[in-house]
């Protein structure tokens, strides 16, 4: 679960994370009594949307201007200005895809005095099973691109659960960053204090670019991205609340409440299948024979009817779909079952595409004899080249 730039400020502010002041807002009506509240004398407008690359997308709409997603004000009626060009706009950035995302909230930030620009994450490393911190000199750039260009430049470390953040982190910070006297005993307290908002609240990944130093000598996030693994979110509702469902696709909010494992793709073939393995090889075999997946759905091994259904008809809602492919591989999860569920499913909301379905595994004859005897124009294969052809 992702979260906006300004609640994952509030949340660490509650660590003691050294962050800018700053006002949310709603409406472009309310942007300059923000901007009154902060001071001055400079302030920044940014755009709050699930996606990073703000500062240089662009807008689909002209009335926006072309200064991006984060700007630069001057003045109060300039971010007065700014917001009522940007809010309700839809910006597109490298992370959302040529749809981009329609802005609803803004933030207004206070202007920093900016001397230096870092970065810093903290991320789970599924090869250590550790949480690694991702350090680099080159922050305000994407880190990618300074993996590949300056890998020497980047500095990671894991921390072991046993014993916890310690002082040699902070050090190995701060001599990554080249921070003395006084900046590193600040990067060592701010080291220990993301740890513990990371493990606290079960995130997932904990993004900070950039991390600057001010001109007044200083440490201070000011930006500051965050993911959260799903799984825990049943322990920490006031992390939930925090969801905001209009920057999610309705088909991963639909499949999430019937606890489907569904991300929406850009391709035209709807898949269903069990098992995530068996789901990449399927958009996998997809991709090879000329088309693209238009999602990964993986039902799991202990779906019921009604689950198969519900998959069944989020892949039908989507537009995009001109085909669909049912594979299962039946283990836990009975070759009958989805045979019924996509039966169901198919009675319910009609079938205006074609649809391909291979089963193989647990009870496979008494799920092809099911869709055999269903009526339905159903194309059944026996292996999986097949149904992809």
């Amino acid at each position: 679960m992702n979260i906006h730039e300004y609640q994952a400020k509030a949340l660490l502010r509650e660590f003691g994370v050294p962050v800018s002041r700053g006002v949310p807002v709603l409406k472009a009506s309310e942007a300059e009594a923000a901007a009154n509240t902060l001071g001055g004398p400079v302030w920044v407008v940014k755009s709050q949307i699930h996606a990073g690359g703000r500062g240089k997308g662009k807008f689909k709409e002209a009335s926006a201007g072309d200064k991006g997603g984060v700007r630069l004000a001057k003045s109060v009626a300039e971010v007065g200005e700014f917001a009522k060009q940007m809010l309700g706009s839809t910006l597109v950035t490298a992370q959302t895809g040529a749809a981009g995302k329609r802005i609803n909230r803004l933030y207004i930030e206070e202007g920093s005095d900016i001397d230096k620009e870092f970065y810093l994450s903290a991320l789970v490393d599924r090869e250590t099973s550790r949480v690694a911190f991702v350090v680099s000199t080159e922050g305000g750039m994407n880190i990618e691109d300074v993996a590949h260009k300056t890998p020497e430049k980047i500095v990671t470390f894991s921390v072991d659960p046993a014993t916890g953040i310690m002082g040699h982190h902070g050090r190995t910070v701060a001599k990554a960053l080249g921070l003395t006297g006084d900046l590193a005993k600040q990067a060592d307290r701010l080291v220990t204090q993301l740890y513990s908002a990371f493990i606290a609240k079960d995130m997932a990944l904990l993004e900070i670019n950039p991390l600057v130093v001010t001109k007044q000598g200083q440490l201070c996030v000011l930006d500051a991205k965050v993911s959260f693994d799903d799984n825990a979110m049943f322990r920490h509702s006031d992390v939930l609340a925090l969801r905001d469902e209009t920057e999610e696709d309705p088909k991963e909010i639909e499949a999430s409440r019937f606890d489907l494992s569904y991300v929406a793709l850009d391709g035209q073939i709807g898949c269903m299948v069990n098992g995530a393995g068996l789901a990449m090889a399927t958009m996998d075999i997809i991709k090879l024979y000329g088309m693209s997946p238009a999602n990964f759905l993986d039902v799991g091994g202990g779906a019921t009817r009604d689950k198969v259904a519900a998959a069944f008809k989020i892949i039908t809602a989507d537009p995009n779909v001109k085909g669909i492919l049912v594979n299962i591989f039946g283990g836990i999860m009975k070759c009958d079952v989805i045979a019924d569920g996509v039966v169901a499913a198919v009675k319910q909301v009609g079938l205006n595409v074609p649809l391909v379905v291979r089963l193989e595994g647990t009870n496979v004859d008494a799920g092809k004899k099911i869709i055999r005897e269903s009526g339905l124009n159903v194309l059944s294969a026996d292996d999986l080249d097949d149904a992809a052809q």
